[in-house]
């Protein structure tokens, strides 16, 4: 059984055998094909994938020399999916926000919110590996730059939307954009960003620490355990350090001559 791969692990570049990548290449392809046959509005919907084709082109032409996780790329997916999505109905007509809206009363379909609190939530991570494998410092420091990275990404993002907007159909402002009269929508959109982003890096702090602490725990368990058979004069057991797993040593055959 193939085992996922995390930011913690080396990445080897190997894309014949990574039937995950395939997986979630194909799936995407399929989602993406099915939302761009009649989308609500196709001048919207080829606007919306500019950045994805910049985006993914990206992904594919560094795959080699900066491969990322298994989970990184699973998040990836999941963050296109959604952006497939808005692009089909656009981000201010798709059902689920006006399901949200009625169910909450809300005065706005909200689906673009989701989208960028989902961009710091998902994305958060991949960015924070890509750091790790780039820059050597500190935990803290990559924590950091991970949020600058995602504050700028997003901000970069807007004015990206508004440039595409008035360059390449002025008339499809409003809707590529997708106000919807929010005089703060650019505003609030980082915020949701930021927000995602600060529950995702909490989220591998809280991993971090939970992995720590079950590290102490086995190591006490291999503390006493060695205590416990040095004074029953057997021998102790070993601890492998790098799977914090507890190894008991063969005992030792006893013979006698006659």
């Amino acid at each position: 059984m193939m085992k996922a791969r995390t930011a913690s692990e080396p990445v080897k570049p190997d894309f014949k055998r990574n039937h995950l990548l395939h997986f979630l290449l194909v799936l995407y392809l399929a989602l993406w094909a099915a939302l761009a046959i009649s989308p609500l509005d196709r001048s919207d919907w080829l606007l919306e994938n500019l950045l994805v084709f910049v985006f993914v082109g990206g992904l594919a032409a560094t795959y080699r020399r900066l491969p990322l996780s298994d989970l990184s790329y699973v998040l990836i997916a999941l963050f296109l999916a959604l952006h497939a999505v808005g692009a089909h109905y656009t981000y201010a007509k798709v059902p689920l926000g006006f399901w949200l809206k009625d169910a909450f009363d809300l005065s706005r379909n909200h689906f673009d919110r989701i989208v960028h609190f989902s961009f710091g939530l998902l994305l958060g991570y991949p960015i924070r590996e890509t750091l790790l494998r780039i820059i050597k410092t500190s935990h803290v420091w990559i924590f950091f730059l991970a949020f600058q990275v995602v504050l700028a990404w997003s901000g970069l993002f807007e004015l990206l939307e508004s440039w595409v907007a008035q360059i390449v159909s002025p008339e499809l402002g409003a809707a590529y954009l997708g106000t919807q009269g929010d005089s703060w929508d650019a505003q609030s959109d980082m915020t949701a960003a930021l927000i995602g982003a600060g529950l995702c890096f909490t989220g591998i702090v809280a991993a971090r620490r939970g992995a720590d602490l079950k590290a102490i725990a086995r190591f006490r368990g291999w503390s006493r355990m060695s205590i416990r058979k040095f004074f029953a004069g057997e021998s102790a057991p070993t601890l492998n350090a790098s799977r914090h797993k507890i190894i008991e040593r063969p005992k030792a055959r006893v013979t006698t001559q006659r």
